[in-house]
């Protein structure tokens, strides 16, 4: 048997792949790994996954070198808003080569934005598909903002300028209003921004008490950042969040999916304070309209009660004769009741004494005596019957003119 080195079979196996498959082909893959290079290259790894997207099915060394490099990434970037990352789905342009060390792998030579964007648009319409299916979609729309939502809780980078225009913004509004606002940070480009904004999130949630709204802002940066703003648990927190959310990321394309399911999306740092200004600013014009409103009414009825006042000071004096007049009136005639009311009880009363008084005198025992009547007395008692006497018994019997003695025999 003839053996062969592993240079041998490594070149017939590189001299095969070169005849059997010298032209480029359009591959469907989905990046699992990139690393540009210092020297301006960079490296990929590519999968195909089952549709479930836990099994792999085939994966494969890519390299793009400088050259492509330099045109695919900003040409790609400038197509679709995004930067090539793990996880995205493209379509790319390869031929097949074979390194005797290094062996098989895809040299790029092009790549299809629109197949990615095509991805994206369908992971993102998933997104926005699960929500609705959750109820989520719109709870945060339904939230009100305060009148006055001057106690703000900011989640920004602490270094991004964006961070530094909304808070002067506050500071000098021509109208000297004055708000709290507080940074709580969390990172706004790069693979973290999930995890590091949902972390900011529950920071506030656990002291909503504390603050009227939450403000998402970012300002600057590559518009190619904004995928990670396409994220269901990024999305799903914002919209069950307990505080209104305005989002302010700087960027004028389509909305993200945070845009979306937040109360209220801004284009830039700057105008979600302005946003916060003009809330406060129309609530405070409506309360001077209001106190406009009740001291012109309350002018309005003092003016009218003046006059009213005034009207009846006028008939005054009059008003005060007739009724003086009338309690004259009513006066006089009560003295007279009275008056004649003393007078007849007076005349009753005199006619009551003489009655008493004849009757009393009619009941004088020396009145009676003189009419030839007589009392008898035994030991200084009235006799009222014979059957009150014995014999022997001294009687005293008193007449008109005087009294006699007598005895019972």
């Amino acid at each position: 048997m003839e053996a062969i080195t592993l240079l041998e079979l490594n070149g017939r196996v590189k001299s095969t792949l070169q005849f059997e498959m010298p032209d480029a082909y359009w591959v469907q893959a989905e990046i699992s790994s990139i690393s540009p290079s210092s020297q301006g290259h960079c490296y990929m790894e590519l999968v195909q996954k089952d549709p479930s997207g836990r099994t792999f099915l085939a994966k494969a060394k890519a390299n793009i070198w400088r050259g492509t490099w330099l045109k695919i990434k900003p040409y790609f970037e400038a197509e679709t808003g995004e930067t090539l990352k793990v996880g995205m789905k493209v379509l790319l342009q390869v031929t097949v080569t074979f390194h005797e060390v290094y062996g098989y792998s895809l040299v790029v030579q092009d790549i299809d934005p629109t197949y990615t964007m095509g991805d994206m648009a369908r992971r993102r319409k998933e997104i926005l598909e699960q929500l609705e299916k959750d109820g989520v979609i719109g709870l945060n729309h339904e939230l009100g903002i305060p009148a006055l939502p001057n106690r703000i809780a900011v989640i920004s980078s602490a270094t991004a300028a964006g961070w530094g225009d909304f808070r002067d913004q506050l500071a000098n509004n021509i109208y000297g209003f004055r708000f709290y606002v507080k940074l709580f940070p969390a990172l706004m480009q790069g693979d973290d921004v999930e995890r590091s904004v949902i972390a900011a999130l529950d920071a506030v949630a656990s002291q909503r008490e504390n603050y009227d709204i939450v403000i998402i802002i970012r300002g600057g940066g590559a518009v190619s950042e904004l995928s990670c703003f396409d994220s269901y648990n990024l999305a799903y927190n914002i919209a069950n969040f307990p505080l209104p959310v305005v989002t302010g990321i700087g960027h004028e394309r389509d909305d993200t999916v945070a845009d979306i399911v937040a109360h209220t999306k801004v284009k830039t740092p700057t105008a979600a304070a302005e946003f916060i200004i003009s809330r406060v600013f129309d609530s405070a014009s409506a309360l001077e309209e209001l106190t406009r409103r009740i001291s012109d009414a309350v002018t309005g009825r003092m003016n009218a009660e003046n006059v009213r006042i005034e009207r009846l000071s006028q008939k005054l004096p009059s008003l005060f004769a007739v009724l003086k007049a009338r309690q004259e009136q009513v006066l006089e005639n009560v003295w007279i009741r009275s008056v004649n009311g003393v007078r007849n009880l007076l005349t009753s009363q005199t006619h009551r004494l003489e009655i008493m008084d004849r009757t009393i005198a009619a009941a004088d025992p020396a009145v009676i005596l003189k009419r030839g009547y007589s009392l008898t007395r035994l030991n200084g008692r009235v006799v009222k019957g014979v059957k009150d006497l014995k014999k022997g018994d001294r009687l005293t019997t008193c007449l008109a003119d005087g009294s006699v003695e007598s005895e019972i025999i």
